[in-house]
């Protein structure tokens, strides 16, 4: 019997790398030819010869390309969707990506690098402006993108084929929040999904799914390359789960910090706000920090300590890390 030749299949590495910088949670982006052009995330081929494993290849290719020493390091999800770079009637090799998230810190030097090989730090929130609570209840929410799920559940309810055990209708509430379910920082990735078969986001009017809401998907946030929004989403989702049981906020921290520097990162991070007083109760009672005993001038106030990670929290217990409670 004759055997089929099948597809040849290539795989490539998708870097979701993370910063923090004045105030600001940041992901790295490769720019296109034109201000046109959805940017994207950093990608690398996986060379089976050079590299032993995936995360190698990753870290090579970041060295090499964006000269970013990276710190904390972990395998997000692997996307194969045919769709997600072929065009109709392709038959070029598939495309399989491994996903990771990567945290760095941001500096100066690393940013003229990168202009040099064509990356840029950019806020995520300017890709998930819905997500980031924390001068209060993003406006974008109520305006914008629930009434126009709501409208989307209620005159489009579902297709038969799809296999779910919760309506379109709950699956909102679950994902938003609403008086009896509140809103929960870990499912960015399920509100994007949401919002994406919804035809409420750029990609899936380019994707060729129907469009529910122009007005909304040009609101929803700026687009990226392909399906990367969604790579983006999952690293949100994760890190953010992350910070509660790992103490990876320090990879993106300096050697030295203020207690407030760092409570700002978390807050980046997570976007919500966290109470000043509460927050120094969970670091100290968590013994995650220890003073330097050197203080440093910020503004015009008084001096504040400078403290540093306690590496031998790591030793001591299995999983440190924020225990941020629940938002009201």
């Amino acid at each position: 019997m004759k055997r089929t030749q099948r597809p040849p299949i290539e795989i490539g590495l998708n870097a979701a790398i993370v910063a923090v910088s004045h105030e600001q949670p940041l992901i790295l982006v490769t720019t296109g030819e034109t201000s046109r052009e959805p940017v994207g995330l950093p990608f690398g081929p996986f060379d089976p010869v050079r590299h032993r494993t995936f995360e190698a290849g990753l870290r090579a290719w970041v060295a090499e390309q964006t000269a970013l020493k990276l710190g904390h390091v972990e395998q997000l999800y692997t996307f194969g969707d045919r769709s997600r770079h072929a065009a109709p009637g392709d038959s070029g090799p598939h495309l399989v990506s491994v996903g990771y998230l990567a945290l760095t810190r941001a500096s100066e030097e690393s940013s003229e690098a990168l202009a040099r090989a064509g990356a840029a730090w950019r806020p995520w929130y300017a890709f998930f402006p819905w997500e980031d609570w924390r001068d209060g209840r993003p406006a974008i929410l109520d305006e914008t993108l629930i009434p126009a799920l709501q409208h989307w559940a209620r005159t489009r309810p579902g297709e038969r084929h799809e296999a779910r055990p919760l309506g379109r209708a709950e699956r909102i509430r679950l994902a938003f929040g609403d008086d009896i379910a509140r809103w929960d920082e870990e499912r960015a990735l399920d509100r994007y999904e949401l919002l994406y078969e919804g035809g409420l986001v750029v990609e899936a009017g380019r994707d060729g799914r129907p469009v529910a809401d122009d007005q909304a998907a040009r609101a929803a946030g700026a687009a990226m390359r392909f399906d990367h929004r969604r790579i983006l989403a999952t690293a949100i989702s994760r890190l953010r789960a992350k910070l509660k049981y790992r103490p990876v906020v320090f990879e993106l921290m300096d050697e030295s910090f203020t207690l407030t520097e760092l409570q700002r990162a978390v807050e980046a991070i997570s976007g919500r706000h966290l109470h000043k007083q509460n927050f120094r109760r969970l670091v100290e009672g968590a013994d995650l920090v220890e003073s330097t005993g050197a203080t440093t001038q910020r503004g015009r106030g008084r001096p504040a300590a400078l403290f540093r990670f306690r590496r031998e929290i790591l030793k001591e217990r299995p999983a440190p890390g924020f225990r941020l409670g629940a938002r009201g």
